[in-house]
């Protein structure tokens, strides 16, 4: 590999579906040294992995959770061509050119059937009972959720050739690759070769490796692949294109100018990650940590923006940084008879955990336990049964609420907590519970899902003076 002075970039699915904008906006550069020397790192076009797994949001299922569920094979089928049909509705809004438009075609097609073929021989082998497609499942999430990022890289390589970029799709997910690698091979081999001054790697976000990304990141596997892939190559720096500055609030809830946060550090992005806003995936910001690679967070679409610096270092004076906000729901247990007795928190974590349910936060006393989580509320019905059964006799509900958070590298001496309770009052904002730690990083009000964006809003301005508050106009939307 030819590694030196080089920068690690990642693209995201929403910015990629803007391909044609990226080329002069973002690939492009006014010398080949300025073009090369950088190793592109992309996610899926928008919607496609939605439509390959499951919507991310709403949880409309896709081929994954049909093939998994359905009794027959309509179902998966005609849903992995919806996803065909999406994979070429998106290059073709990118790509203009009849002889790239028809590669792209057939690089679909061979995709996509190459699965279809895969997914019902595996039924077939499953028909016999000796196999069980449970045991399978995981392997099946990989294999699709790869077919995404395959298809972006290559759709991005035949754009940059067109606009006369010296591009390289270099392919991670192991298509048709029968050999066995750990993560840091995967990549070590796909780019042995590479000579990153001459050519610019576009790189499946999506890595086939044993250790098997999705078990561990689900779909923050890009970012884990970005990050390993800058501390292997010693990247000078580890840079995410966005489609937003990180700013110190989303300007659509606030009154008044927000400013580009410009400088902050790994402990903000962790906060930030914590409250559904991630900077970047936590374990992938402990890799470049790590590695000492510091990471840098741009607006793709404005260029000659630094962005924000993500690296280490501590503030030079105490202030805060952020202010958002995040919709959860408030699981509480009652029961009279917890007071003194150890291990009603175990278990009920127990039960979150074996559910896949994510805790934003949580407060206790004598006799209450309450965690805040991000879930649907399906999900947390089945944990209410489950709870109703390891303990009948408690009292258990569950209340649609939310959180505005106060986020900075250091709010000591600030009285977050004092201000924030102030203006929220002055704001007509019922408090209903509010959480610091010792550590100073960050401080939580828990508000009616109805005040979250006059709370933000009214935490902005007491907490963000217009002393500190820069000239900043963000770009079509903003953190």
């Amino acid at each position: 590999m030819t590694f030196e002075n080089h920068t690690v970039e990642k693209i995201g699915g929403t910015s990629m579906s803007r391909l044609d904008e990226l080329v002069d906006n973002l690939f492009k550069r006014g010398t080949e040294a300025e073009t090369y020397n950088r190793v592109f790192v992309v996610s899926a076009f928008g919607g496609i992995t939605n439509l390959l797994l499951e919507h991310k949001k709403s949880g409309e299922a896709g081929v994954y959770a049909r093939f998994a569920n359905d009794e027959d094979d309509h179902g998966w089928m005609d849903a992995l061509s919806k996803v065909s049909d999406g994979m070429r509705a998106a290059h073709q809004a990118v790509l203009d050119t009849p002889a790239d438009l028809s590669d792209a075609d057939d690089f679909v097609r061979d995709r996509v059937e190459g699965v279809r073929n895969c997914l019902i021989d595996l039924q077939r082998l499953c028909s016999y009972g000796h196999f069980r497609l449970s045991q399978h499942m995981m392997l099946t999430r990989e294999l699709l959720s790869g077919l995404g990022e395959a298809h972006s890289a290559h759709v991005a390589t035949l754009a940059l050739r067109r606009a006369g970029i010296n591009a390289r799709f270099v392919d991670l997910s192991g298509w048709r690759d029968e050999r066995e690698m750990t993560l840091d091979e995967r990549i070590e081999d796909a780019l042995a070769d590479v000579d990153v001054t001459a050519e610019l790697p576009i790189v499946t976000g999506y890595a086939q490796c044993a250790e098997g990304l999705m078990a561990e990141y689900d779909r923050g596997y890009s970012e884990v692949t970005f990050s390993r892939i800058a501390a292997l190559t010693g990247a000078r720096e580890a840079i995410i294109h966005k489609e937003f500055h990180l700013s110190s609030a989303d300007p659509n809830l606030v009154e008044g100018e927000v400013r580009k946060l410009g400088h902050t550090n790994y402990d903000v992005a962790d906060q930030l990650s914590n409250m559904g806003m991630e900077a970047i995936h936590p374990k992938a910001a402990k890799t470049l940590r790590q590695a000492d690679v510091p990471l840098r967070v741009t607006n793709a679409f404005e260029p000659h923006d630094p962005g924000t610096l993500i690296d280490d270092q501590p503030a030079e004076t105490p202030g805060a940084e952020i202010v958002t906000g995040l919709k959860v729901h408030a699981l509480e247990l009652f029961e009279q008879d917890m007071v003194g007795v150890k291990g009603y928190d175990a278990r009920i974590l127990e039960v979150l955990t074996r559910h896949g349910i994510r805790i934003v936060s949580k407060t206790s006393n004598a006799n209450t336990i309450t965690h805040y989580v991000d879930a649907p509320l399906r999900a947390l019905r089945k944990v209410e049964a489950d709870l109703n059964k390891v303990y009948p006799s408690a009292e258990l509900t569950l209340q649609p609420l939310a959180i505005a958070a106060v986020i900075g590298r250091d709010l000591t001496g600030l009285n977050v907590l004092g201000e924030g309770l102030k203006a929220l009052g002055a704001a007509d904002v019922e408090v209903l519970a509010a959480h610091q730690t010792t550590r100073s990083v960050d401080v939580q009000f828990v508000v009616s899902r109805e005040s979250l964006a006059a709370s933000i809003s009214a935490l902005h301005g007491a907490l963000m003076p217009a002393a500190q508050v820069a000239d900043f106009k963000p770009g079509k939307k903003a953190a």
